[in-house]
């Protein structure tokens, strides 16, 4: 983990483990938030160039590097769940990050929209105890409207399928996802049939922090957007399906570098 000395103007940050002079001359206002450590990892090193690991404090691993076109991106862990993004995602903001786009996982709950495809979130149903401190339940967990168009024109660049509409963002994996084959078969009555209504509420998919994320942003002022691989097909099953896994993680890491490159080339 990184120090504070005597002679740096601006401070590390508890959680992250690095400061905004970390940064370097040409810091970053765009970063790639990934779950996982190792997706933020895979981020930097396949895709980026000029990687400077920035800490790897409490599995919150961040790397700064460049994009394609040379602009600097940082490539973070937020964590699993939105309780731990809020604390990622407020000590970004605090080092100058301005723009976030969340590289993650999803499970579908409509036929259409299979495993190894992508799910890009204009909204999202947010179900989450941590956006309630960040503002009331009534305000709107939406993304940034243009950035949401951004990643949907670079999907369709790529000739990745995708699918632009609403999310369900709750807080847990199991209960929260209506999943009985866990150590928990006894769900409460208010998740009974929770998914079928949410599909015919045209809700595409389930994830655990783009709804908390998106009210950061509008609370904030920063832009926010959500592109998340589809690694379970929940009309058919509750399980993860191990064999789309890596082909929708890489689609949806593709469409992040791609439309992260031209919204910082538009800078």
């Amino acid at each position: 983990m990184l120090t504070n000395s005597a002679d740096r103007p601006h401070p590390v940050l508890y959680h992250i483990g690095f400061g905004r002079d970390d940064l370097g001359e040409q810091p970053p206002t765009l970063a790639l938030l990934s779950g996982d450590p190792d997706r933020a990892r895979s981020i930097a090193e396949r895709h980026l160039r000029d990687v400077k690991k920035l800490s790897e404090n409490r599995g919150l691993n961040s790397y700064v590097g460049k994009l394609p076109n040379g602009r600097p991106v940082l490539s973070a862990t937020s964590g699993m769940g939105a309780p731990s993004l809020s604390i990622v995602v407020n000590e970004l903001v605090q080092v100058g990050i301005r723009t976030i786009i969340r590289v993650g996982t999803c499970g579908s709950i409509q036929p259409h929209v299979k495993p190894g495809s992508v799910v890009i979130t204009s909204a999202a149903l947010c179900r989450q105890g941590a956006a309630n401190d960040i503002a009331p339940v009534e305000y709107p967990a939406a993304a940034d409207p243009f950035l949401t168009v951004v990643l949907a024109q670079a999907a369709r660049r790529l000739g990745v399928e995708h699918h632009v509409g609403i999310t369900a963002s709750v807080d847990t994996f199991y209960e929260g996802q209506e999943r009985a084959e866990s150590a928990n078969p006894h769900l409460l009555r208010a998740l009974r049939g929770i998914t079928e209504e949410y599909r015919r509420l045209n809700v595409l998919n389930y994830e655990m922090e783009s709804g908390t994320l998106f009210k950061m942003g509008g609370v904030y002022g920063f832009a926010a957007a959500c592109v998340c691989g589809v690694i379970a097909q929940r009309t058919e099953g509750e399980q993860v399906v191990l064999e789309a896994k890596a082909t929708a993680v890489e689609n949806a890491i593709r469409v992040a570098i791609e439309a992260a490159s031209e919204v910082t080339g538009q800078e």
